[in-house]
C-alpha cells in the first residue's frame, strides 16, 4: 500500500475520532497511532498534517496534538482586507523556520532558541515566585527600565571597559521587550524610513524583519566566516551616505563569525570616519564555547557604537528583556521610540531577570552552558561528517546555538528542506537569512534544541534528502 493512501486511511480513522472526541482534546502519540494502525511515523506525520490544515486539529510544540477548541461551520470571507491593508511590501516570512515548531515526534535542528535543559530554570522559577510578592508585580517601573536592572548592563560592560576609555553608566541604558524590540527602536530612532542602513549578508533574519518594519533602505555588505571586509564596509557606507550599520561581531547569526581585534578596530574606524553608528547585537554574549570576545562597545567613548544586549535567549524565552545602550541624543530618540512603542516594559518581567542574573548561581550555569553547547556542537559535527558527506562546514563556530553548513550547488534547497520534513526532521534554509541574494545553498543547523542523541539519525536524514 502506497504511503499516500495509508495517510488518507489514517487521516478518515482520525476524523471519526475527532468527531466523537470534545473540542481540546489530545490526539493520541504520534507512537500509539503507529503501533495501532501499523504506519510509518512519517504516514502519521502526513496525516497529521492534512488535518492540521483543514482546520481539525492543533500542534502545540513540545505538548502534542489537539483538536481545535472553535470549530467553523462556515468559511469566513476576510477578502475585504487585501483591498483596505494595500501590498505587504514583506522579503521575509511571516513565521520563520527557527519560529516554527516541530511536527510531533520530529527532529528539529531549525529552533532559534536553547533547548528547556539548557536554560536555567530553577533559578528562574524562584525568581519569579519572589516577583509575585514585591512591588513590582503591581508598580510601574520607569520607562527607562528599573534603576537597579540599568545598572547591572551598564556595570557589566563597564567591567570589559579597559582604562582610558569612558565606562557607560546606567543612564545609558535603556530597557527594552526583548532584543527584536531592541533593534526595531534602534532603526527608527537613529535611521528612520526610507534612509539606508548597512546589513550583513548574510545576517540575523529579525534584524531583516525589524528593518522592513521600519522601513529603511537595506543597504547589504557580504560576509563570512571571518566577518565583512573593512575596506568593502568603509565603501559602502560612503557610497550609500549610511549613518548605520547593524552586525554581530561575535557568533554572527548564521555564520558564527567573530571579528578579530584588528578586524574589529578597522571596521570601527570606518564607522567613525563616516560619522556613523554601529549596532552592535551581542545576542550570543552569554553562549560562548571555547572564544571569549570583547564588546565593540568597550573600544568607543564617541557614542558610535550602540550596544544591543539581550536576556530572553539565556534565562527563558518567556523573559523578554534586552537592553540598549547608548550615549547623548541617540540614547535620548531610543528612549522615546521606546516609551511611544512600549510604554515601558514589565516590571515584575525585569525583576525576574536581574533577580535570576545577580545570583551567584548565574554565572555557574553560564558556564556550564557553554561547555554543553560545545558537546552538542561537536556531536553535530562528527554526526555529520560520519553520515552527511554532502554537507560542508566551512567554519567551526567558536560560539552560538548553531552551524552554517553549505549544500552542493546542483541541489535544490527547497526540496531539500521539504523532504527532510516529511521524513522526520525540520532545518532552516539558509534563503531566510540574506537581505540580498543568496550566495549559495545553505541550511542554518541548530545545536542548541533538543535531543542531541538524535543528531546521527538527522544527519542520515539529511543526507538521503540531498542524495534523493
Amino acid at each position: 500500500m502506497s504511503d499516500d493512501s495509508s495517510s488518507a486511511r489514517l487521516a478518515t480513522a482520525l476524523r471519526a475520532w475527532i468527531a466523537a472526541a470534545p473540542p481540546g482534546a489530545q490526539l493520541p502519540s504520534t507512537r500509539a497511532l503507529v503501533a495501532e494502525h501499523q504506519v510509518s511515523p512519517v504516514t502519521v506525520q502526513h496525516a497529521i498534517r492534512s488535518l492540521s490544515a483543514l482546520g481539525e486539529v492543533e500542534t502545540r510544540p513540545g505538548i502534542g496534538t489537539f483538536t481545535r477548541i472553535e470549530r467553523t461551520t462556515r468559511p469566513v470571507d476576510l477578502g475585504w482586507q487585501t483591498a483596505a491593508l494595500g501590498a505587504a511590501g514583506r522579503r521575509t516570512p511571516i513565521a520563520p523556520t527557527a519560529l516554527q515548531p516541530s511536527d510531533g515526534d520530529a527532529i528539529g535542528l531549525h529552533s532559534g532558541y536553547p533547548a528547556r535543559e539548557l536554560l536555567p530554570e530553577r533559578l528562574v522559577r524562584q525568581a519569579l515566585t519572589r516577583a509575585s510578592r514585591s512591588e513590582s508585580l503591581m508598580g510601574r517601573p520607569p520607562v527607562a527600565g528599573l534603576p537597579e536592572l540599568r545598572s547591572w548592563f551598564a556595570e557589566e560592560l563597564a567591567a570589559l571597559t579597559p582604562s582610558g576609555v569612558g565606562p557607560v553608566g546606567a543612564r545609558d541604558v535603556v530597557v527594552t521587550p526583548g532584543s527584536q524590540g531592541a533593534l526595531l527602536t534602534a532603526f527608527r530612532a537613529l535611521v528612520g524610513a526610507g534612509r539606508p542602513l548597512v546589513l550583513e549578508s548574510p545576517t540575523y533574519w529579525g534584524a531583516i524583519l525589524a528593518a522592513e518594519q521600519a522601513g529603511v533602505d537595506v543597504v547589504p555588505v557580504p560576509s563570512g566566516p571571518a566577518g565583512p571586509d573593512p575596506d568593502v564596509v568603509r565603501r559602502v557606507l560612503a557610497e550609500s551616505g549610511a549613518r548605520a550599520f547593524y552586525a554581530q561581531p561575535a557568533f554572527a547569526s548564521p555564520t558564527g563569525a567573530v571579528w578579530d581585534a584588528e578586524r574589529a578596530g578597522a571596521i570601527l574606524g570606518a564607522v567613525r570616519d563616516a560619522g556613523a553608528f554601529l549596532i552592535e547585537d551581542d545576542y550570543a554574549h552569554d553562549f560562548a564555547i571555547d572564544a571569549a570576545p570583547v564588546p565593540l562597545a568597550t573600544r568607543d567613548d564617541a557614542g558610535h557604537v550602540v550596544y544591543v544586549r539581550s536576556l530572553s535567549k539565556s534565562v527563558a524565552p518567556a523573559v523578554r528583556v534586552a537592553a540598549v545602550i547608548a550615549r547623548g541624543p541617540a540614547r535620548d530618540r531610543i528612549l522615546a521610540d521606546t516609551q511611544a512603542d512600549a510604554m515601558y516594559v514589565s516590571g515584575a518581567l525585569q525583576a525576574v531577570a536581574l533577580d535570576v542574573v545577580t545570583t551567584p548561581a548565574w554565572r555557574t550555569h553560564v558556564r556550564r552552558l557553554g561547555r554543553q553547547l560545545g558537546d552538542r556542537r561537536d556531536l553535530l559535527l562528527r554526526s555529520l561528517r560520519e553520515h552527511a558527506p554532502a554537507v560542508a562546514v566551512d567554519a567551526v563556530p567558536r560560539g552560538g546555538l548553531a552551524l552554517w553548513a553549505r549544500l552542493p550547488g546542483d541541489v535544490d534547497l527547497d526540496a531539500v528542506v521539504d523532504r527532510c520534513r516529511l521524513d522526520g526532521l525540520v532545518v532552516g534554509p539558509g534563503d531566510e537569512w540574506f537581505p540580498a541574494e543568496p550566495t549559495g545553498n545553505h541550511l542554518r543547523l541548530a545545536y542548541a534544541g533538543p535531543q542531541p542523541e538524535r543528531f546521527p539519525e538527522a544527519a542520515r536524514i539529511l543526507q538521503a534528502a540531498i542524495t534523493r
